[in-house]
């Protein structure tokens, strides 16, 4: 077991700034290259998280920096052949979502990694959010009883004039994935579904363009997934203010809520009081958390922090299973069940 691996990040993008802070403050990690196609933006990196060296061609730092675990970090149809040459150069790849814009690629990877015998992840963070713990703590320990019904709702204006995915002189490479710029927090939406899904038996999806234009696949997405007694809804819009990312998952006997930009936890549970008593004991008891998540978040907002902390967990994770030879916390089976249901979601025979 080395005492550090040795690590590098291709792609200086918004994103990176998330990775290049983990790695450049965990006891884990030594950052030995930044690689970008921009040589001021590698350059820059390189020096605010104090790597060792810039590049502007992957392959030159594969071979002069020689890093066991690379960042792929680029847009998501560069995915396949950055990884690719990464693992055949004997790195390990932890790669930003989507993974790869499609099962069948993604399929392809895999069997590369494995003949390499590489570690090859992608990126799910939210799993790892606080909030996100608690719940899945919550079913676990039996709280809320047996799923019954998951919903995630995401309200993004993507369409903002101005924004990065708006800009049609120099259109984000986002729009390239099958879903488009919807594709991008699709991905989120669908992992943070499963552990509450044993199985995938009916999916309906209504996609929507409402805004026009050629610049956007969809701006609008409602979707409904039945798996065995759960039933799950997925609901994406551009239009309704104010933004946010709502996870609600509700069982036989109770039910929790939170909320992954301004994180909050309420819960519905039976209570000590009895079934009288237990009404009034939620209200206080959520009302004492949300008075607290208030301080937290304004705490958040000063110190800019933003809502990746997940990362930082899952990160810290994967560079400990990775030293340690253990297996990685996301595995080959959520990564495929992802984009299994991502084109389930986008199948011609499922749309409605």
């Amino acid at each position: 077991m080395k005492s550090k691996l040795r690590a590098a990040v291709i792609g200086a993008g918004a994103i990176s700034k998330e990775h290049l802070t983990f790695l450049s403050t965990s006891d884990q990690a030594d950052l030995v290259g930044v690689c970008d196609l921009s040589a001021a933006a590698a350059k820059y990196a390189a020096n605010r998280y104090e790597a060792k060296a810039a590049f502007t061609d992957y392959k030159k730092m594969l071979a002069d920096a020689s890093p066991d675990v690379v960042h792929v970090l680029t847009p998501p149809n560069t995915h396949k052949m950055i990884a690719t040459d990464c693992l055949q150069a004997g790195a390990h790849v932890l790669c930003e979502k989507p993974i790869t814009p499609t099962l069948e690629e993604f399929k392809a990877l895999w069997e590369v990694a494995q003949a390499c015998d590489r570690h090859l992840m992608e990126d799910q963070n939210y799993l790892y959010n606080s909030p996100t713990l608690a719940i899945q703590k919550m079913v676990n320990d039996g709280e809320l009883g047996e799923i019954q019904d998951v919903e995630i709702r995401v309200a993004l204006n993507v369409r903002e004039p101005g924004g990065r995915f708006a800009d049609e002189n120099l259109p984000n490479p986002i729009h390239k994935m099958p879903a488009g710029v919807v594709h991008d927090i699709l991905t989120h939406m669908v992992y943070l579904v499963l552990p509450y899904l044993p199985s995938v038996d009916r999916v309906s999806a209504a996609w929507n363009n409402h805004g026009g234009g050629e610049l956007f696949t969809y701006d609008d997405l409602d979707a409904t997934i039945i798996g065995g007694q759960t039933h799950v809804r997925l609901r994406f819009s551009a239009y309704t203010q104010p933004e946010c990312f709502m996870i609600y998952v509700r069982g036989d006997r109770g039910c929790a809520e939170t909320a992954l930009y301004q994180p909050y936890l309420r819960s519905v549970v039976p209570r000590f009081g009895g079934k009288k008593l237990s009404p009034l004991i939620n209200h206080f008891v959520n009302g004492s958390g949300l008075v607290k998540a208030s301080f937290r978040n304004f705490y958040r907002k000063v110190m800019q922090k933003t809502p990746y902390e997940g990362l930082y967990e899952l990160m810290d994770k994967t560079y400990h299973a990775i030293a340690h030879g253990q297996e990685l916390p996301i595995g080959f089976q959520q990564m495929e069940r992802t984009l299994s249901l991502i084109e389930a979601l986008l199948a011609e025979e499922n749309r409605v």
